[in-house]
């Protein structure tokens, strides 16, 4: 009967992994919900858009894209960023054009991950956490931790499973009983999963359901027309390939490959 004690271990494991995420599961519902019943009808500004489509690096897209398209910040096609209004309008703006520099210029890629850790990036997630809009870290990474457990746990309920079947059985035990016991956990842990492929997945992401809803409204209410404002929603939804401009499109897919040669970058820029 020693694949009796296989089975033990293998049980545990499996009962013990999806109880946790279960209980990750109805604990972030519960506190989505709480969060969700004060959140409300609100409008959506465009930085909070963008975070909730796309977290804290869209925000710094968004910004620099609409820094562009005032003629305040020239970003040229080789990837390199220059401040034409030294004077930002908002904490967003101020931020990016600190991390250019003092100088004036500086490739994009290091600006905007600097934006996008700037102290107005994490003012506006606060707010939108504690408006039930967004997704704490906590709640998105306890439950990718237990979805991890329960994928942990399918292959060693695998490993358990042969271990028995190849082990020695009494003549009055079957082997396709034995493979039937360890089926069970097996598909406990696979039904688990499954579940929380369609039922878990949306609060791994940057909104809440609720964020998500307002956001919902934002991409129905999107006409394609010519509207300044339209067309930097339309970037803060759906990211960098919303930009229509080629040249400002490129300057956020070009990657510097000197980034030391200063002079070729802000000739770039300058002819923008």
């Amino acid at each position: 009967m020693f694949w009796v004690l296989l089975l033990l271990p293998a049980w545990v494991v499996a009962g013990v992994t999806c109880t946790r995420l279960c209980l990750a599961a109805v604990r972030a519902a519960a506190a989505d919900g709480a969060r969700a019943a004060g959140a409300g009808d609100r409008a959506l500004t465009l930085y909070e858009a963008a975070f909730l489509s796309g977290g804290p690096r869209r925000v710094a897209d968004v910004t620099l894209v609409a820094m562009a398209r005032q003629r305040r910040l020239l970003l040229a096609h080789t990837g390199w960023a220059t401040v034409v209004d030294p004077c930002g309008r908002d904490e967003m703006e101020r931020s990016v054009i600190g991390a250019i520099g003092p100088e004036g210029q500086s490739p994009i890629a290091p600006v905007r991950d600097a934006a996008a850790t700037a102290e107005p990036v994490r003012g506006i997630a606060d707010r939108l956490v504690g408006a039930g809009l967004a997704v704490p870290d906590t709640a998105a990474t306890t439950i990718a931790d237990a979805v991890r457990q329960v994928r942990l746990a399918v292959p060693v309920v695998l490993v358990l499973a042969v271990t028995a079947l190849l082990l020695p059985v009494p003549a009055d035990v079957p082997r396709h009983l034995v493979a039937l016991w360890f089926a069970l956990p097996l598909t406990l842990t696979l039904s688990c999963l499954a579940m929380a492929r369609v039922e878990v997945h949306p609060y791994a992401r940057w909104a809440s359901p609720a964020g998500q809803r307002l956001l919902g409204t934002l991409r129905a209410a999107d006409d394609g027309t010519g509207d300044d404002r339209a067309y930097l929603t339309s970037v803060a939804v759906h990211g960098v390939r919303a930009v229509g401009e080629p040249d400002l499109r490129a300057a956020f897919a070009h990657r510097e490959h000197r980034r030391t040669v200063s002079g070729r970058g802000g000739g770039g820029a300058r002819g923008h």
